[in-house]
């Protein structure tokens, strides 16, 4: 990036500081296309980067891949940094960042790829190195070696967040670190199913983000099952879990006795929750405007929609992880105000949402919108009519691609 300078005292300097104007300039405009983006920040760490070997402070964070399964990649993610780097790896610290922040920071760690057979959790030296990483309380010093110089690679994903360049692993060491003492208990457990310590980590208080790297890792569930889950589909699996067990509680509380309305904006993406009096019902209903991640090739705004009824789905969501997460966030508010209620989650992802950065995005900005203070209404139409003047979709539009708000408006109930 430009570094500002106070004064250009010969024609070289103003040279130079012409030179970094223009690298300025090109930086900013690769900002807008989302290869670009991680490409740039991906080649300044690679720049860093003079063997093949990395060494500094994880997280501590791991990735497991899922091509290939079940003999699938895994390894540490590792900056070639040392000190304090946990907010690398924790999402519920993101809300506030842009996605230039977002992915300058995690495009800082090196992927160290070591394959093995996801049934190998609690066999081999590195897969236990990988465990007590996962276990690990706060950032270690962890050293990769590699077969050649990590590469640079582009991969856009919804579901997990972005991270730097990668190379086969050939092997690594770990420094002292200190397991956390809930998960060490839960991993001690070998009678504990998988849901069930879930669950337990989660009601003590342990971030749902080290959750889901724990089951990832393998060191959660009964001893013969246990294994390494790949880190996309652990993320679902946790806010699957977790939003079900919230879920139990929630359809017996009473239901509100008001339409409420939350909103909130981040990463140019717009949010509307509405909760609706009643038992209950969820939909996730996201608009994708051209040249967005999930909606390149057309002019038109791509709308996608997934619900599920008081007794809940029976086949995975339509709209993929970003449903479970918002469901979690959503569960978890209704639970805290002991209420039950038919949630309906309007989402525009605008032009600036120009990558994906991951589930929590969806996770966090919920759990974030619904920290503020409601709008209240006495009807579903008033409601409506404040949101039609907070997002661009007209509320027709809304309403023809929702099963929840055209039921809502035009069924009969049966009292």
């Amino acid at each position: 990036m430009k570094r500002r300078r106070d004064r250009a005292t010969s024609r070289e300097d103003m040279a130079d500081a012409a030179i970094q104007v223009k690298r300025t300039d090109a930086v900013y405009q690769s900002m807008q296309n989302p290869y670009m983006l991680k490409s740039y920040y991906n080649f300044k760490t690679l720049e860093k980067l003079q063997s093949n070997e990395v060494y500094g402070s994880s997280p501590p964070d791991i990735f497991v891949g899922r091509h290939g399964y079940p003999y699938v990649y895994v390894g540490p993610l590792v900056p070639p940094r040392f000190g304090d780097t946990s907010i690398m790896s924790s999402p519920e610290r993101w809300v506030g960042m842009s996605i230039p922040q977002i992915v300058e920071m995690r495009s800082m760690l090196v992927r160290g790829m070591y394959r093995t057979k996801v049934t190998n959790a609690d066999n081999g030296r590195i897969e236990e190195m990988l465990k007590e990483l996962a276990l690990a309380d706060s950032y270690g010093g962890v050293e990769e070696r590699f077969s050649q110089r990590p590469r640079l690679g582009v991969s856009l994903d919804e579901n997990s967040q972005p991270y730097g360049p990668s190379a086969r692993m050939v092997d690594m060491s770990l420094g002292n670190v200190k397991a956390n003492a809930q998960i060490e208990k839960a991993y001690g457990d070998t009678a504990l199913t998988a849901k069930g310590a879930i669950i337990e980590l989660y009601d003590r208080g342990i971030a749902v983000s080290k959750i889901q790297k724990s089951l990832s890792a393998g060191i959660l569930g009964m001893s013969k099952r246990r294994r390494f889950v790949p880190t996309r589909w652990s993320i679902t699996a946790v806010d699957d879990t977790l939003g079900k067990h919230k879920l139990r509680e929630v359809k017996q509380n009473e239901a509100i006795d008001a339409v409420r309305v939350f909103y909130s904006t981040a990463l140019d993406n717009r949010w509307a929750i509405v909760m609706l009096p009643g038992s209950w019902e969820y939909e996730l209903v996201e608009a994708w405007y051209p040249n967005t991640t999930w909606n390149m090739e057309s002019p038109d705004i791509a709308i996608y929609s997934s619900y599920e009824p008081f007794e809940g789905r029976t086949r995975y969501a339509e709209i993929g992880g970003c449903y479970y997460a918002a469901r979690l966030a959503s569960s978890e508010l209704l639970d805290r105000i002991k209420g039950q209620a038919k949630v309906v989650i309007l989402r525009e992802a605008h032009p600036g949402y120009i990558m994906p950065v991951g589930v929590w995005n969806v996770r966090e900005h919920v759990r974030a919108a619904l920290r503020t203070d409601p709008a209240l209404f006495g009807s579903l139409h008033e409601a409506l009519k404040f949101v039609s003047g907070k997002m661009d979709i007209p509320v027709g539009t809304w309403i023809r691609n929702s099963t929840l708000l055209r039921k809502a408006l035009y069924q009969r109930q049966l009292f």
